[in-house]
């Protein structure tokens, strides 16, 4: 198994939507910074964030398994950047977009 280089791009904020719904000192996402990197093969790295891994583990047990084609090709160019993807967490009203590497040190 392959190990997964995972790089927190961008961490957002749907302004229109935090106004309406959210609590007055809501900002973008506390736990995840851009930049942050972490790696994985199946386990959530320490210090990531619970919700964001529910909603990238798939993937990173993907790609760390070899998967590079379990996408089509309306989504990632794989042969531009094989094994890997761009996803996000699932908060709604700040979520932070994620890059997904697949490296090729074994550990």
């Amino acid at each position: 198994m392959k190990k997964c280089k995972i790089t927190i791009l961008k961490t957002t904020l749907q302004k229109d939507l935090a106004e309406e719904y959210a609590i007055k000192s809501f900002g973008v996402c506390p736990l995840m910074k851009e930049g942050q990197v972490f790696y994985s093969d199946y386990a959530k790295p320490d210090g990531f964030c619970d919700e964001a891994w529910k909603a990238i583990y798939q993937y990173v047990f993907a790609l760390a398994n070899g998967s590079n084609g379990w996408y089509d090709e309306t989504w990632i160019d794989t042969k531009k950047h094989p094994g890997t993807a761009i996803v996000s967490c699932n908060d709604g009203l700040r979520p932070a977009i994620i890059k997904i590497e697949r490296i090729d040190n074994e550990n």
